[in-house]
Order: C-alpha cells, then sequence, then structure tokens
C-alpha cells in the first residue's frame, strides 16, 4: 500500500509536468514526512551523500572539454582527416561524418557536444555536394549520438556509479557496440548512396593531404591520450577527464589558436550550468533510490517480474520496449539512473551481467536521444539546419529503425559488449 501512494505520487507529480528532478525530491519528502514519520534532515543528508563520490569529478570536466572542443577547432581537423580518408568514396562524405563523430565522442563524451561540432560543419557540407536534404540531416543527428556510446561517456559514469561497478571496464564494453552502429550507419549510407549516386567531387593533391594529416594529429592524440592513459593504469578516468580539458585547451589556444580567450567564459558559464543541473538531477535521482532501497522495491520487484517472466531474453525484450517508450516522454537519462538499480535483484536472478545490461540502458539513452517529441539531439539538428521539430523527425525515422535493430542484436549478443572486458581483464 505504501508503495502504491508512492508512486501515485510520482506519476501525478510528473503528469503536471513539474521537472523530474523536483519531481524525485518532492516524492521522497512527501512519503518520508506524511507515510514513514521521517524527519526531513535525512533527505538533506541524502541529496548530499548522492554526490559523494569521487568518480563524478569527472562529469564537469568531461562537460567543459566537450564545450571547449565545439567552440574550437579541433572538430574541423576531425572532419578534414576523415573527409581525406574515405571522402573520395561512393558515400565517401556521409562515412567521413559518421567517423568524425565516432573520432569526436571518443574526445567529449557528449552527445550533444557531437552533434553541434560536427552537425554544424557536415549538414552543410552534405547537402552542397548533393546529398539529400532529408538523409543527412538525420545521419548526422542520429551519428552524433554515439558520442555517449564511445567512451569516455557521461551517462556511462553515472550508471557505473548508481550500480557500483568500474567505470574503465564499462568503458571498455562500449567499444565495440559503438564501432559496430557506427559500421551499420555506414553501410547504410553507402547503400543509399549507391542508390542515388551520391559521391564528394573534392580531390587532395600528396602535398595536400600531408597538410590535413599535420594539422590533425594533435585533434586525433587526444583520444589516445585519455582512453590510452586510463587503460594503462596512467590515471584513473576522472584525471582522465581534467587531462582532457588542460590537452584541450592548450591545442585550442597555442596550437590551433581559433579559441579566443573572450570565448571562454561563455564556455565555462554554460558547462557549470549543465553540470549544476545534471548533478542535481543525480542528487535527486540518488535519494530517491535510497528511498524505494529502504523500502525493499528491488527485492519485492524482482519477485513479481520473475513470477510471470520465465527467460531472461523476454524481460531484456519488455525493458527495451519500455525504455523505447519511456525516451519518447521523459528525460531518460534519469529514467535509466532510476530504473537501473532498482532492477539489481531481478538482474542477478536472471543472471545478466551488470556491465552488458549497461550497455543496453546506454543505447536506449541514445534512441532517447533521437526520439520525438522531446529527443535533445532533435533540438539541436534544428538549431543547426533551421528546420522545424516535424522535419527533423521525419528525417530521423530510418535511422531510429537501424538503432532499434542495433539495439536487439546487441542485447541478445553480449558478447559485443563483454569481449574487450573479457580479454583485457583477463577473466
Amino acid at each position: 500500500m505504501n508503495l502504491t501512494l508512492l508512486f501515485l505520487c510520482f506519476f501525478v507529480l510528473l503528469s503536471l509536468s513539474i521537472p523530474i528532478s523536483i519531481t524525485l525530491v518532492s516524492t521522497t519528502a512527501i512519503y518520508l514526512f506524511f507515510i514513514a514519520k521521517t524527519p526531513l534532515t535525512s533527505l538533506i543528508q541524502q541529496l548530499f551523500n548522492g554526490l559523494d563520490n569521487f568518480v563524478l569529478l569527472g562529469v564537469p570536466f568531461f562537460i567543459l572539454a566537450g564545450n571547449i572542443m565545439a567552440e574550437g577547432a579541433i572538430s574541423e581537423r576531425l572532419v578534414n582527416v576523415m573527409k581525406l580518408f574515405v571522402g573520395r568514396f561512393t558515400g565517401g562524405l556521409a562515412m567521413a561524418s559518421i567517423m568524425a563523430c565516432i573520432f569526436f565522442a571518443a574526445i567529449s563524451g557528449s552527445s550533444p557536444a557531437t552533434v553541434i561540432a560536427i552537425g554544424s560543419i557536415m549538414m552543410p557540407a552534405l547537402i552542397k555536394e548533393g546529398y539529400d536534404e532529408r538523409f543527412s540531416i538525420g545521419l548526422l543527428t542520429s551519428s552524433g549520438s554515439l558520442g555517449i556510446l564511445i567512451p569516455p561517456s557521461i551517462p556511462m559514469i553515472l550508471y557505473a556509479l548508481v550500480m557500483n561497478i568500474s567505470v574503465a571496464e564499462i568503458f571498455m564494453a562500449g567499444f565495440l557496440p559503438g564501432l559496430f552502429i557506427g559500421l551499420c550507419l555506414m553501410t547504410y549510407s553507402f547503400i543509399m548512396a549507391k542508390k542515388y549516386g551520391w559521391y564528394s567531387k573534392t580531390r587532395y593533391t600528396f602535398k595536400e593531404g600531408i597538410k590535413i594529416m599535420k594539422d590533425g594529429l594533435w585533434a586525433m592524440f587526444l583520444p589516445i591520450l585519455v582512453l590510452g592513459g586510463i587503460y594503462g593504469g596512467v590515471f584513473t578516468p576522472t584525471e582522465a577527464a581534467a587531462v582532457s580539458v588542460v590537452y584541450a585547451l592548450f591545442v585550442e589556444l597555442f596550437v590551433y589558436k581559433e579559441l579566443k580567450i573572450n570565448k571562454l567564459l561563455n564556455i565555462c558559464r554554460d558547462s557549470a550550468i549543465l553540470s549544476g543541473c545534471l548533478l542535481f538531477i543525480l542528487s535527486c535521482a540518488m535519494t530517491f533510490i535510497w528511498l524505494l532501497t529502504v523500502e525493499q522495491l528491488p527485492q519485492k520487484l524482482a519477485e513479481i517480474i520473475i513470477s510471470h517472466v520465465e527467460s531472461k531474453w523476454v524481460f531484456l525484450l519488455g525493458i527495451n520496449l519500455a525504455l523505447l517508450l519511456i525516451g519518447a516522454l521523459m528525460d531518460i537519462v534519469t529514467a535509466v539512473i532510476v530504473i537501473s538499480p532498482v532492477l539489481v535483484d531481478t538482474l542477478t536472478r536472471y543472471d545478466i551481467n551488470f556491465v552488458h545490461f549497461g550497455i543496453i540502458m546506454i543505447i536506449n539513452i541514445e534512441c532517447g536521444f533521437l526520439t520525438p517529441p522531446f529527443g535533445l539531439n532533435l533540438f539541436v539538428s534544428m538549431a543547426i539546419i533551421r528546420k522545424t521539430l516535424v522535419e527533423v523527425a521525419k528525417a530521423i525515422l530510418p535511422f531510429i529503425a537501424l538503432f532499434i535493430g542495433c539495439l536487439l542484436t546487441i542485447t541478445y549478443l553480449p558478447k559485443i559488449s563483454l569481449l574487450l572486458p573479457e580479454l583485457l581483464l583477463k577473466r
């Protein structure tokens, strides 16, 4: 009965369009005060405890690094290198866009930052080279979502925190799924380009190629520095985030020299606002999770699910369908943060690896970023290309179908996610 009242309160507040963070903390406060008869000082303590973790220091650093690179010249240098390698092939410019998104994702850890940095350059370039406008918008909007699957990734850090698993391990697990989805996007781009005769007319001389490679080395070295440092044991993921900020600043200010000092204040301000919003949501979510744990909801939920669903594969299908629906209606990142810990007991009983489940959750977040009417990447693309939400949503539909196909493949082939962690950690 108490849990019924808890969720009734939650959904009523949510239906009134109250922000998810306020909904979470208000529901917790109402339950503690009126039902549990607990002093609200415990709520304040839990709000602080939710952020008392060294891992979270990496979040504002990765956000700041992504914003610095989105504003500077690193993204443009990456695009030029990718165009040099594959731009001359059929559909090459589209493939270069995808590869640039993958590389930038391995630097910034942010999906919107990837869409802004690469999409603002490549959407107009694709359309100018004769690619269909709707295809170009859909491709860059969807490819940008790889920013949260290719490590480092802010949602991965948050998932690792709430599920108490290694950040480095889930970073490793994101590589192959990210490359798999990137390959699927490239294959689709090649098929469409072959069908409609899309190819780039730009050709580079040997001298131009050398210059592009020389200019792009600084940009391409950053993911090697950050990820190599993490997996080589040189620094932790949190320290890697700080290193990425220092390196990005050095390259943009002293190597490329295209980022002006007067822009840094705005970059820092925007990063601080986004970090504050994200960490406040996390704090409220962690407090709500604490309440559910105290009320033993994970154990009760596990018993209900297992009594009705025998197969773990049917359970995973149901979770995917539920998250795809949730992603169309509310903030999917918060939903994943709240839902994942509640399912801990269920995952254990079904013998589902927490890291594999994390990758499933991250791909669902990707789909949530693309799903109208609230997909964040849709709004970013609207600002870049000056189109309406309906136009961007129509452009993204084939790519959502492609992502769902990739999601199901990765869900039912756990080895795609777990191969690298098993090899590198020698389990």
